[in-house]
């Protein structure tokens, strides 16, 4: 039986100009024979090891290597528009500089700022390339915007030499092509209902009471969904932060209004994600007007509770999965487990709040994700677009196992 894993897939190779050039010629090959229709684009470089016309005979399609060629058909667009992914094998130290950078020098580099489809990179290159520093950080910068970059194999080198810098085995890039196609649909079908932010509860006619959550982490994990292809609904309190492409925003204030918005969404529903920073308390009396200060004679704030948004939709519940968010200062997983058990949830994750390293305005966050199957994954401090990913990992692998299907009507 014949292994047609990347069967309908249509991959774009971008080939740079590194001795390994050759090794694009086999790999283009096997693409193909699990089913891929592929696409090459070379660089200037890579013209210099293998001709265009090889690939060019091989795939069947026209080889790209010039930004101006063909320019009515804007090829910077056209050709990642029409891809499902893009594989750059082999890749040189330059291309992964300049994709870092952010710079469009040619036609591959150009196209590779435009794309909204996975990318993932097989670098070649000498070892003392490989390792410095600057190489380094340019590929932790790419693995944190999502980009999936391969490690070289060890072995003898163009120079001779024997170090970490050869195109990594065919077979490693098949499969990191093949999982990586897997895991960027893996959340098609659901309707995810994330709330983020903070609330806001008014004391008079311009003051309230509310919390420093600057919404990063809801906005990271509704724009990670997004891509992953669920629809996705942000329920969010006040934040300076640009609504995710693709996602449908729920603006709202108070802890009643954010109540309100989830509970209208939450049947429909099959993932409630509760990121916000709800307040718990609210003045019990608000003024329409502004209270002055020479008003106050020493009365204190009288307070009442705030609606348990998780309770109220934890008890409604027929399928959904529900991961709570706890803000804790002191007894991270203690205090996880009892929210996770109290409220009845499948997950929860659990963050650090207060002091330097606060998870609140911060653009990273350690996090441990606790699960009602006793599981306790801790993991490291990472940038919040990429605990975006890990957090929905979980939730992926969670959802695949339990009971929780897709919406109907999305799945038709």
């Amino acid at each position: 039986m014949m292994d047609l894993r990347l069967r309908g897939t249509r991959v774009l190779l971008g080939v740079t100009g590194s001795i390994s050039a050759y090794k694009a010629v086999h790999l283009l090959r096997t693409f193909m024979s699990h089913g891929a229709d592929v696409s090459v684009v070379m660089t200037q470089a890579a013209t210099q090891f293998v001709t265009p016309l090889t690939f060019e005979v091989l795939s069947k399609h026209a080889v790209a290597t010039d930004l101006f060629t063909g320019h009515e058909n804007m090829p910077h667009l056209s050709l990642p528009e029409s891809a499902d992914i893009i594989v750059l094998a082999p890749c040189t130290a330059n291309t992964i500089a300049s994709y870092a950078l952010g710079l469009a020098n040619d036609l591959l580099s150009t196209l590779l700022l435009t794309t909204q489809c996975p990318v993932v990179i097989a670098p070649a290159m000498d070892g003392d390339m490989w390792e410095h520093a600057a190489i380094k950080g340019h590929v932790q910068v790419l693995r944190e915007r999502g980009v999936v970059v391969l490690e070289p194999e060890v072995g003898e080198l163009a120079s001779g030499k024997i170090g970490r810098g050869r195109l990594p085995e065919e077979k490693t890039i098949l499969n990191a092509v093949v999982e990586t196609i897997r895991s960027f649909n893996d959340l098609a079908g659901h309707r995810m209902l994330i709330s983020a932010g903070p609330t806001r509860e008014p004391l008079d006619a311009v003051r309230f009471l509310s919390n420093g959550s600057s919404g990063k982490m809801g906005y990271a994990l509704a724009r990670a969904a997004e891509a992953r292809g669920a629809e996705v609904i942000l329920v969010s309190g006040p934040t300076n932060l640009d609504v995710p492409f693709g996602v449908e925003l729920i603006a709202v204030n108070t802890a009643e209004e954010m109540f309100q918005a989830l509970l209208s969404r939450f049947d429909s529903s099959t993932v409630l994600m509760m990121t916000a920073a709800v307040g718990d308390f609210r003045p019990r009396y608000v003024l329409d007007q502004k209270f002055k200060k020479r008003q106050w004679n020493g009365e204190p704030l009288e307070l009442e509770p705030t609606t348990d948004i998780l309770s109220a939709l934890s008890a409604r519940r027929t399928e959904q999965v529900l991961v709570g968010f706890a803000a804790e200062t002191n007894d991270l997983i203690a205090n996880g487990k009892e929210k996770l058990q109290k409220k009845r949830l499948d997950m929860v994750i659990v963050n650090q709040v207060g002091g330097p390293d606060s998870a609140f305005g911060n653009d990273t966050n350690e996090v441990a994700i606790l699960t009602k199957n006793g599981q306790v994954n801790q993991l490291p401090r990472l940038a919040k677009h990429v605990l975006a990913d890990k957090i929905l990992d979980e939730i992926h692998t969670f959802t695949a196992s339990s009971t929780v299907t897709p919406h109907e009507s999305l799945s038709q």
